[in-house]
């Protein structure tokens, strides 16, 4: 549809994955095809990449505990499971909810539909031999995916060949995923050739990747100082950026720690873990409208490469010596595409890859440069993405919190064994005596040193004792609000004594609440409270 003016009216969306979808299929798509984007870098996108479950790939060497960790999170054994010190699991296998327990091997699973996997089949049997999808009904598995991979070798083991690109299927799968999650242990902290040259095929996705340093147990806390420095610094080499990859450290597993110092650390460590993956399926939309508009991009420079090597070429003598020359010099061509049309030299690809790729390439047969093709696209960067993150928000406000249910998830939620339970603010939640009188006695000779006027001290006098803290005053004035429970403007004696625990938690290192919990009101002031409410 048209308007008067000529402009095409707006695409409407029923919701956020059909919008992507047809996007896909009617503005991407045909720039890709037309210059051969799927030879150079990736297959085309199907249906069922458009509406599957968020995915978490699993990346390490062998031993690092990568099939132990999916135990860990399910609580159950998978099919097709081994766990062992040596290279146990020599297949990659994604591990799906199903009403029944069982495996698919690979050939089957790239002809069905209904999974993202149909152009893994580009990869031959080598590969088709070592995938599986292990199926089984779990509360975890309702929300996510998991991808376990083969053990990256290290040593000796790094020259037997493993008969497919194992580096192009982790990028494959790496365009996928919404997480990528890499495994190192703690024990023996190595970084063999063949896992730099993963985590440099990795390189495009910085944003998915988070480090785990497992088995961090098994070693003293000066030790996991030195591990953890020499982590930084490996990874600083290989990645290259100047941002720091989160990295997690702790013991992914159901077992008692060996060295049980640092079990503070690793709690707090496995906590913020278990929110980064439950927020998967809440961000899901958005990470896949994320990984379109770098997509497009891409196929973008993929046509202003194509159509200027096409333009160089000569139309009937010698083009077999141009050829050679045009690839040789394809890092002046980058330069000139860059300075014509604007464009980032962080979205051109690889370029020592492109020229091994152009190589086999026959360029009489590229096509020129379309601007429909490259206007289309730009339309859908410019209007279309704009609406569709606008009906992101939409969807995320109307469906309930979505997030990751069930499994080690659950066994951290509430209860004595939940994050920080019976610390900090939390301190005293389960007791019948109000904690803080404890200390009472204590802060009850530094309030009458305040000279209370009926029975109370005023914000100034309070003032001069509780910046003795040497918090900062945006703290302070939280205490304040919190200590403050009838808001008279003036602190009684529980209330300079509220005041003081708060101000005890936050120089322990905890967090203050937003809302004072209803086991720090002060006796006197409950059924206050109660009336207020």
């Amino acid at each position: 549809m048209f308007r008067k003016n000529g402009k095409k009216d707006p695409e409407l969306f029923q919701n956020v994955s059909e919008g992507l979808r047809r996007l896909y299929r009617t503005k991407l798509f045909p720039l890709e095809d037309t210059y051969r984007f799927h030879d150079f870098h990736s297959p085309a996108l199907e249906d069922a990449d458009f509406d599957n479950k968020p995915m978490v790939l699993l990346v390490g060497q062998y031993s690092t505990g990568k099939t132990t960790f999916i135990r860990h999170l399910m609580e159950q054994d998978f099919p097709g499971m081994r766990i062992g010190p040596e290279p146990t699991t020599d297949s990659f296998i994604a591990v799906m909810h199903g009403e029944q327990e069982g495996v698919v091997p690979g050939n089957a699973l790239v002809v069905d539909p209904k999974k993202p996997f149909r152009k893994l089949n580009a990869f031959g049997n080598a590969f088709l031999n070592r995938f599986m999808c292990a199926q089984m009904p779990n509360p975890v598995l309702e929300s996510i995916s998991i991808i376990d991979t083969p053990g990256i070798l290290s040593g000796e083991k790094q020259r037997i060949s493993r008969g497919y690109d194992f580096a192009a299927v982790l990028e494959w799968f790496a365009e996928r995923v919404d997480r990528i999650i890499l495994l190192f242990d703690a024990h023996k902290l190595d970084i063999s050739d063949e896992f730099s040259e993963v985590i440099r095929a990795l390189k495009n996705h910085e944003d998915k990747m988070r480090v785990v340093l497992n088995k961090a147990d098994q070693i003293s806390t000066q030790q996991l100082m030195r591990v953890y420095g020499a982590l930084m610094w490996s990874l600083g080499k290989i990645i290259n950026t100047p941002e720091v990859v989160r990295v997690y450290i702790g013991s992914f597993w159901a077992q008692p720690l060996l060295v049980p110092d640092n079990r503070k650390l690793f709690e707090a460590e496995e906590q913020d873990l278990f929110l980064d993956i439950q927020s998967l399926p809440r961000n899901a939309a958005l990470r896949k409208l994320n990984d379109l508009i770098k997509r497009a991009r891409l196929a973008k420079v993929q046509a202003y490469i194509i159509s200027s090597l096409k333009k160089e070429m000569p139309s009937v003598f010698g083009k077999d010596s141009k050829k050679k020359e045009l690839i040789a010099n394809l890092g002046e061509i980058y330069q000139r595409i860059e300075k014509e049309h604007q464009i980032s030299p962080g979205d051109f690809p690889n370029i020592t890859k492109m020229q091994e790729l152009l190589n086999g390439q026959d360029f009489s047969k590229f096509a020129p440069l379309k601007p429909k093709l490259l206007e289309a696209v730009e339309d859908m960067l410019a209007n279309d993405i704009a609406r569709l993150m606008a009906l992101v928000r939409q969807e995320e406000a109307t469906m309930p919190s979505q997030s990751v249910k069930g499994g080690a998830f659950e066994g951290t939620m509430s209860g004595p064994f939940g994050h920080g339970y019976g610390e900090g603010a939390s301190e005293g939640i389960d007791e019948l005596e109000w904690v803080v009188g404890r200390d009472k006695p204590t802060y009850d000779e530094i309030f009458y040193t305040l000279s209370p006027i009926n029975g109370k001290v005023s914000g100034a006098a309070a003032k001069k004792e509780m910046v003795k803290s040497k918090l900062p005053n945006t703290v302070l004035g939280k205490i304040w609000k919190l200590a403050d429970v009838d808001k008279d403007g003036f602190l009684d004696d529980e209330e300079f004594a509220l005041a003081n625990h708060l101000i005890k938690v936050k120089l322990e290192g905890h967090e203050l609440p937003a809302k004072l919990p209803d086991h720090l009101v002060p006796p006197s002031k409950r059924g206050v409270l109660l009336e207020a409410d």
